[in-house]
C-alpha cells in the first residue's frame, strides 16, 4: 500500500539509521525530507503540521538507550508518530447490542461500498462466528442490488432482497424487520452514493441513520482519492457521527495520504483496510504495523498470520513425513506446493509484507509474470495422467505433445517444468538422512554447525 510514500519513507529510513549523533542539523534535515515525502502523498497540510511538531519535539534530546543508535531512535520516533496519527492499536468493531446489531456503510459512489459490505460480511461470520444478513438501500444504480446479492452469497451471507421503486427508509426498516424475527447476529445496510458530494446525498443517509439507529456507521473511502479523501470525510462526518472508517482499494499504487489524514480530520477510528479484490480481502486495521509497512520495515505478523491461515498444516505434515522415510517426491507434490502458494495470496501479497531490504531484492522480478508461471505449471500438471504425475521419468516425447496441447501450451514448457522438478527431486534426496546438514556445511564452508553464520562457535 502507498507505494511511493513508502518508497521515500524507507530510503529515508536507511539514511538515518546510520546517523551517528543527534543533532538539531539532522533532525531539521530528516523532517525536512519527511514533510516534503508526507505532502507529495497527499496528507491534509495540518496534519503534516501537527506531525513534524511532533517529531522534532520527541526527536531533539533524545538519548540512545542499550544498543540503539541515534539513527534508530530516530526512525523509532516516526514510526511511533505515524502510528499515532493513524490511531493507535486496532479498534474493533462494536456489535454491542441486542440483536440484530445494524451496521451502515457510507461513502461516494465508486469507493468500494458494495463490495466492502460482503467483504465485513465474510469477516464477521469467519472472524466473529456472526449470522449476517446483508441489503441494499442503493435505488438509483440499476445494478448495485444485483452486485450486493452477488458477492453476498460468495461471502456466505444471507441477501435481504429489495427493489429500486421502493423508499430506503422502507427498505431497511423491512430488512430490520426480517433480520429480528430471523434472529441474525448483524444486519449491513449498504447505501447509495454519488459521484460528488450533495444535498440529496445527505438528507437521505441522516434519514436511514435516524430509522435503524446503527451500532456502527462506517465511512468506506477509497485510498487512491489524496486529498479529495479528505474533503468527502470532513463532509460525511459534518452529516453524520461515523464511528469508523474502512480505506479500500489498499491493494493499488495511492500515495497514501487517506490513510494518514481521515483519522485525523474525521476522529473516527480506521477500523479496517481493503487489501485485494477477493472476498476475504480484509483486514482488521493495525496502525502500529501498518507504519512498519510504510516505513518499508515489513509486516511479519500479518505475514505469518497470511501463512498460517491458508497453509494446510496436515498436507505439510504429510509432505515431512514423506520426504523423512525417503519415499520420492512426485509431481502430486510439486502441484500441491504451487497450491500452498496460491492458497497463501500469491507472491505479490506474502512481498508486500516482507521488509523494505528484503522487498527491494525482489524488486527487478516481475511478480506478475512468476505468478502467471506458477499457474502455467498447474495447468501443465493437470494434463497429466495420475500415473505421470507420480512416475514423471515415463513422460517421453509423445506424451508430452499431448499433455502440452491438453495445457495450451508449448512443448519446452513441459520440458522447461520436467527439468525444474528434476532439480527440486535431486535437492529432496540430498535432504534426507542427514543431507541437508551436509549441504550447509559445503555452502558455508566450515566445520560443523558452529562455523555457520549467526550460530554459537
Amino acid at each position: 500500500m502507498a507505494s511511493t510514500l513508502s518508497d521515500k519513507l524507507s530510503r529515508l529510513v536507511r539514511t538515518i539509521s546510520g546517523q551517528a549523533r543527534i543533532t538539531e542539523a539532522n533532525v531539521a534535515d530528516m523532517l525536512r525530507e519527511v514533510r516534503m515525502a508526507l505532502l507529495e502523498a497527499d496528507v491534509a497540510l495540518p496534519v503534516v503540521r501537527d506531525f513534524i511538531a511532533r517529531v522534532k519535539d520527541k526527536a531533539l534530546g533524545q538519548e540512545v538507550i542499550g544498543s540503539l543508535t541515534p539513527g534508530q531512535v530516530l526512525v523509532s520516533i516516526v514510526q511511533r508518530e505515524l502510528s499515532a496519527t493513524m490511531g493507535e492499536g486496532v479498534a474493533d468493531i462494536n456489535l454491542a447490542a441486542q440483536p440484530p446489531a445494524v451496521i451502515l456503510m457510507a461513502g461516494l459512489q465508486g469507493a468500494g461500498k458494495t463490495t466492502t459490505t460482503a467483504k465485513l460480511a465474510k469477516h464477521l461470520i469467519t472472524k466473529r462466528k456472526k449470522k449476517v444478513l446483508t441489503v441494499s438501500a442503493d435505488v438509483y444504480r440499476p445494478a448495485a442490488i444485483e452486485q450486493l446479492k452477488s458477492v453476498t452469497a460468495q461471502a456466505g451471507a444471507e441477501w435481504f432482497a429489495s427493489d429500486a421503486s421502493q423508499q430506503p427508509v422502507a427498505i431497511a426498516l423491512a430488512a430490520l424487520e426480517y433480520a429480528r424475527n430471523h434472529y441474525f447476529d448483524v444486519l449491513l445496510i449498504d447505501t447509495a452514493g454519488r459521484l460528488a458530494i450533495d444535498e440529496v446525498l445527505m438528507s437521505e443517509i441522516k434519514a436511514l441513520h435516524a430509522a435503524v439507529h446503527p451500532v456502527e456507521t462506517l465511512f468506506v473511502v477509497d485510498a487512491m482519492l489524496g486529498q479529495d479523501a479528505i474533503n468527502t470525510a470532513k463532509a460525511f462526518k459534518e452529516a453524520l457521527p461515523l464511528t469508523g472508517i474502512v480505506l479500500t482499494k489498499t491493494d493499488g499504487d495511492s500515495r497514501g495520504g487517506a490513510a494518514l489524514s481521515v483519522r485525523q480530520v474525521t476522529g473516527a477510528p480506521i477500523k479496517f483496510a481493503g487489501t485485494s479484490e477477493k472476498i476475504d480481502g480484509l483486514e482488521a486495521f493495525d496502525a502500529e504495523r501498518h507504519a512498519g509497512r510504510m516505513l518499508g520495515m515489513g509486516d511479519i505478523v500479518a505475514l505469518v498470520e497470511q501463512v498460517t491461515a491458508n497453509v494446510d498444516i496436515e498436507a505439510a505434515q504429510k509432505m515431512a513425513a514423506k520426504l523423512k522415510s525417503g519415499d520420492g517426491f512426485d509431481l502430486n507434490d510439486f502441484l500441491s506446493q504451487i497450491q500452498q502458494m496460491k492458497q497463501m495470496g500469491g507472491l505479490s501479497s506474502l512481498m508486500e509484507k516482507m521488509p523494505g531490504q528484503i522487498a527491494a531484492k525482489a524488486k527487478d522480478v516481475d511478480l506478475n509474470r512468476a505468478e502467471k508461471e506458477m499457474l502455467k505449471k498447474q495447468g501443465i500438471i493437470h494434463s497429466m495422467t495420475l500415473q505421470e504425475r507420480s512416475k514423471p521419468d515415463i513422460i517421453k516425447a509423445t506424451r508430452k505433445r499431448r499433455i502440452a496441447t491438453g495445457a495450451g501450451v508449448q512443448v519446452h514448457d513441459v520440458n522447461r517444468l520436467l527439468n525444474e522438478f528434476g532439480q527440486m527431486q535431486d535437492m529432496m534426496k540430498k535432504m534426507r538422512g542427514g543431507g541437508l546438514m551436509k549441504m550447509m556445511k559445503k555452502l558455508g564452508g566450515m566445520k560443523g554447525m558452529g562455523g555457520f553464520p549467526g550460530m554459537p562457535r
